[in-house]
């Protein structure tokens, strides 16, 4: 007897993830408090990476921040926007002065359209919580890095959002948040893939709302739409986001704020170093018996 397969609930939709943020170009910086301060913990990173790149990729770059931050630092390297959704991209290469700006692309991370070994250095920020397959796409970064490049990136743990989540557990059987990777499977991941030396840590970073429909809001307006495949089909009715917005009552605090819990897994890791030519044939010494 054979039975079939059925995919992960969470599993992201690819075309719903990009319309999300897609839609959300134009409303990404007034929402994106958080995003904006992990970033900003992100780059201070690399003042302990002591490189001066030539090419610099910004993965996921969403409206430029990250990207803007590279030019300034990296006067002389080719700073690369990428992202999944063209108006993020479009405001991206709006950031810069009049003779320098960053280059951008529209693209899937799954499927890079670079030489390889074309990039000194990946920096992420809060992009590869979207990605379904951590190891394949860590493997495309190995493959666009030039030996000894870098890959430094932030993305969400476990943790994220556990409230939201729990609260709606009981109201339906839907999924209504991305599975986060643990820390140490996104460690495995950069292993498996072919990085080397990878360093790992995470912080846990809890917003506070003085009601609940501002967390939806702040979702909504940086493009982080619920787009796993588990996800309901049809319009949240106001009789079932009423019974969340109850479950959600538990998690208030004395003061009366309801907090969003945000666990922030930080990384960097190096590609795996040129290794010498096998000497001619000619040379290799024969050991006489």
């Amino acid at each position: 007897m054979h039975t079939k397969a059925t995919a992960s609930p969470y599993l992201l939709d690819r075309h719903k993830t990009r319309l999300g943020f897609e839609r959300a170009a134009h409303t990404y910086d007034a929402n994106a408090v958080l995003q904006r301060e992990i970033g900003h913990r992100l780059t201070e990173r690399l003042d302990l990476l002591k490189m001066q790149p030539e090419t610099v990729l910004d993965l996921g770059c969403g409206t430029g921040a990250i990207s803007e931050h590279l030019l300034k630092r990296y006067k002389k390297a080719r700073v690369i926007g990428l992202d999944l959704a063209l108006n993020m991209v479009r405001k991206t290469r709006e950031r810069g002065g009049w003779f320098r700006k960053p280059h951008g692309i529209c693209a899937d991370v799954a499927r890079l359209p670079l030489r390889a070994q074309s990039v000194d250095m990946v920096v992420s920020n809060l992009m590869l919580q979207w990605c379904n397959d951590l190891p394949a796409v860590f493997g495309e970064l190995v493959n666009v890095l030039k030996p000894d490049g870098v890959l430094l990136f932030a993305t969400f743990g476990p943790d994220t959002l556990k409230e939201l989540r729990a609260s709606w557990s009981k109201v339906d059987g839907f999924t209504h948040a991305s599975r986060f990777a643990d820390m140490h499977d996104v460690g495995d991941a950069l292993l498996q893939a072919g990085f080397r030396d990878p360093v790992m840590d995470q912080e846990t970073i809890t917003l506070t709302y003085s009601e609940v429909r501002g967390l939806l809001r702040d979702l909504k307006g940086i493009g982080a739409n619920n787009a796993t495949q588990g996800r309901n089909q049809g319009l949240t009715g106001k009789a079932r986001l009423q019974a969340f917005l109850q479950a959600y009552e538990c998690f208030r605090w004395e003061n009366g704020l309801y907090p969003a819990t945000y666990e922030v897994v930080y990384g960097h890791a190096w590609a795996p170093r040129l290794l010498p030519s096998p000497l001619p044939e000619k040379f290799i010494p024969i050991r006489k018996l």
